[in-house]
């Protein structure tokens, strides 16, 4: 695996890791769900816990792309590189199907999927 691959794979394992943060720990701060488009507390107090559990399985995929960072480079590349692959194709899908949704979310999906796709590229081709 490159190194240019493994650097995009880990920039997008810690983005994922600060959408954990926004939306399971700092999620009830009002300049945090402005950002997911919300309009009052009372609708932030209603999507919160669908909100910790998004940012929960952000960490999770955050993890398995690290782990598989960390096993290529202690020489389970195969395991390491499967890894890598599995969470950046899932970070990828996840942004697919945010812009599918709502085309207004395309930035975010840019944020979300370009960097897994990037690395995917790198280790396919």
């Amino acid at each position: 695996m490159s190194p240019l691959a493994q650097v995009f794979a880990v920039i997008a394992a810690l983005i994922h890791v600060l959408f954990f943060v926004m939306e399971s720990i700092v999620f009830s701060r009002p300049k945090v769900w402005k950002r997911f488009g919300l309009k009052s507390q009372a609708d932030a107090d209603v999507v919160k816990p669908m909100a910790l559990n998004q940012g929960f399985y952000n960490l999770f995929l955050a993890v398995g792309v690290l782990a598989g960072v960390v096993l290529v480079h202690t020489g389970a590349v195969a395991s390491g590189v499967a890894a890598v692959v599995f969470g950046c194709a899932c970070m990828l899908m996840a942004a697919l199907v945010l812009v599918g949704s709502n085309r207004k979310f395309l930035k975010a999906s840019l944020v979300q999927g370009a960097l897994p796709a990037l690395a995917i590229s790198l280790v396919v081709f």
